[in-house]
């Protein structure tokens, strides 16, 4: 499926990998990075578009970090279900129902719904900023 959309709403991207917001109600701010090309692992990229990938999936932490401020970062990938390089960047908040579980675990507790803005202006502005000074 990632081969033939985009995954999510484009708020960055470059010839090799793309960053999208996912739209998701309880996760505002939940962020993947998607590698262009069909590849099924890490250890099948070059080491420098390894590299290229991981700076990349480090500039959306903290950009994340710094535009919603969360209680942790999650950095998973899995691959399981999509055989294809994506990392999945997770901002966490205490106050979300899967929290300490990870977001795809069964909710620990009911909580209301957070109301969270998504900031996605701010994220992109900041992912941009970023990743063009280098």
């Amino acid at each position: 499926p990632l081969c033939r959309s985009t995954g999510g709403s484009v708020i960055w991207r470059d010839k090799f990998c793309r960053v999208v917001i996912v739209r998701d109600r309880e996760y505002a701010g939940y962020c993947r990075v998607i590698w262009n090309s069909h590849v099924r692992e890490m250890t099948d990229l070059p080491h420098a578009q390894r590299a290229h990938c991981m700076r990349i999936v480090f500039a959306v932490e903290q950009a994340v970090r710094e535009v919603f401020v969360p209680d942790k970062i999650n950095l998973a990938s899995l691959g399981n279900v999509v055989p294809h390089v994506h990392w999945h960047v997770i901002p966490r908040f205490s106050s979300v129902p899967h929290f300490p579980e990870t977001i795809w675990s069964a909710e620990v507790r009911e909580t209301e719904k957070p109301t969270i803005a998504r900031l996605k202006d701010a994220l992109q502005a900041k992912l941009d900023n970023t990743l063009s000074a280098n």
